[in-house]
C-alpha cells in the first residue's frame, strides 16, 4: 500500500519498542482546522498491512467528524497492534505516550475500541497531548455518556425529518450493541416512550439488560433485531454492518446509530437511498465523544458545556437531511460536503501570515 495515495495523509508515523512490546501506528491525516484529534485503537490485526489500512481510514474519517462538528481539530487516529487483554501495560502505554509527545502537538491521543480512560492516564505520564482521562487524573472520564446523548440527539432530528415530529414515543427502536454507548442510550430512548428491541453478543450485557431494563426486549442477534419490525435501526456495536445482504432484510426507515464506518461499501449510501431509508452518517451521529475529549484537552472540562455543544448535533443532522432533500443527494454526501467545506474555509486562514 502507498501512503501517499490514501486520502492524502499528512504523516504517518511507525511507532517501535521492542523492550515494552509496542507496535504502533499514528496518522494524520489533516490538521487545515487545528492539531489532529482521534483515539488511540488495541486491536489484534492480522497484519501490518490490516492496521496500516485501519489507520490510514479511521485518520481521514476523523477529519470529516471534528470538522462536521465544528471543533478546532483536524484528523488524526492511532492504532496499537496487539491484544489488549494480554499485551497492554504501563510500559507499553508510556512508551506509546513519548511518542505522541515528540509528535509535538501535532496529534492529540484518546480512547477508542480496546484502550480506557484508565489507559490515558498512563499515556498522560508522557505526553501532554492526550485526553479522555480519569476524573482522578484531571480528565473529564468516560466520553460514551455524551456519546450516547448525541446519538439520541441526531434520532429526534431524523425523526422530524422523517415523520415530522421529534417525538419518538410509539416508535420501536432497534440498538444492536449493548456496550460502551448502547447502554447509555437505552434510558433516552425508554424515556421519550420509544419501545425498544436490543442484541449484543456478550452473556453479560445481556444480563445486564435484563437486570436494569426488563421492558427491553432481547432478541438473539442483529439479524432477528432488523427482522424485528423496528422503525429506527440503531447500531452500536461493529461496523461494516449496512450491507445489501442487511438492505434486503431491513424495515426500518430510519438508520442513526453509533457504531463508527457502518457501511460496509460506499455505493450503500445510494443503496439506502434509493430505497427509502434516511441513512444518518454515523461519524455526524456519534460525534458526542469527540465533543467531549476536545472540551477536556482545550480547557478546563465543563460537562455542561460539552453536553450543550453535544445537542448540536440535532441541528447539525437537521441542516445535513434538509440539505440532502434540496439537492438530490444522499445525507453521507451531504455531510461531507460540508465538512470539506468547513476544512477548506477555515484551513485557508493558515495563508494568512501572523505577526509580532
Amino acid at each position: 500500500m502507498s501512503i501517499f495515495d490514501a486520502g492524502g495523509h499528512e504523516q504517518v508515523v511507525f511507532c517501535n519498542d521492542p523492550e515494552s512490546g509496542l507496535r504502533a501506528i499514528i496518522a494524520i491525516h489533516s490538521t487545515a482546522l487545528g492539531p489532529a484529534l482521534g483515539g488511540t485503537r488495541f486491536y489484534p490485526y492480522a497484519s501490518e498491512d490490516e492496521a496500516l489500512t485501519d489507520v490510514l481510514h479511521l485518520s481521514e474519517g476523523m477529519s470529516y467528524k471534528n470538522a462536521i462538528a465544528g471543533l478546532d481539530h483536524g484528523g488524526g487516529k492511532a492504532v496499537i497492534w496487539g491484544d489488549p487483554g494480554i499485551d497492554k501495560g504501563e510500559a507499553l502505554l508510556r512508551a506509546y505516550g513519548r511518542f505522541v509527545e515528540a509528535l509535538g502537538g501535532r496529534y492529540v491521543t484518546a480512547c477508542d475500541v480496546g484502550t480506557y480512560v484508565e489507559d490515558m492516564d498512563h499515556v498522560a505520564r508522557e505526553t501532554r497531548h492526550v485526553s479522555g482521562r480519569s476524573p482522578e487524573a484531571g480528565g473529564a472520564g468516560d466520553s460514551s455518556i455524551l456519546t450516547a446523548f448525541g446519538v439520541f440527539q441526531a434520532m429526534r432530528a431524523a425523526a422530524q425529518h422523517r415523520w415530522g415530529a421529534v417525538d419518538l414515543n410509539g416508535r420501536t427502536v432497534g440498538v444492536a450493541g449493548l456496550g460502551k454507548v448502547g447502554r447509555h442510550l437505552l434510558p433516552h430512548l425508554i424515556e421519550a416512550g420509544a419501545d425498544v428491541v436490543a442484541c449484543d453478543v456478550d452473556p453479560a450485557a445481556i444480563g445486564w439488560a435484563t437486570a436494569n431494563f426488563p421492558q427491553v426486549r432481547l432478541v438473539d442477534g442483529a439479524d432477528d433485531l432488523i427482522a424485528a419490525g423496528i422503525h429506527v435501526y440503531a447500531p452500536c456495536a461493529l461496523g461494516g454492518v449496512l450491507s445489501e445482504r442487511t438492505l434486503k432484510a431491513l424495515d426500518a426507515e430510519i438508520i442513526c446509530g453509533a457504531a463508527n464506518n457502518q457501511l460496509a461499501e460506499p455505493g450503500v449510501a445510494d443503496e439506502l437511498d434509493r430505497a427509502g431509508v434516511l441513512y444518518c452518517p454515523d461519524y455526524v451521529v456519534n460525534s458526542g465523544g469527540v465533543i467531549q475529549v476536545a472540551d477536556e484537552y482545550d480547557g478546563a472540562f465543563d460537562f455542561k458545556r460539552a453536553e450543550r455543544r453535544t445537542a448540536g448535533i440535532f441541528e447539525t443532522t437537521a441542516r445535513i437531511l434538509e440539505r440532502a432533500k434540496g439537492e438530490g443527494a444522499t445525507p453521507l454526501a451531504a455531510a461531507n460536503a460540508m465538512a470539506e467545506e468547513r476544512m477548506a474555509a477555515v484551513g485557508r486562514l493558515q495563508r494568512v501570515r501572523l505577526f509580532g
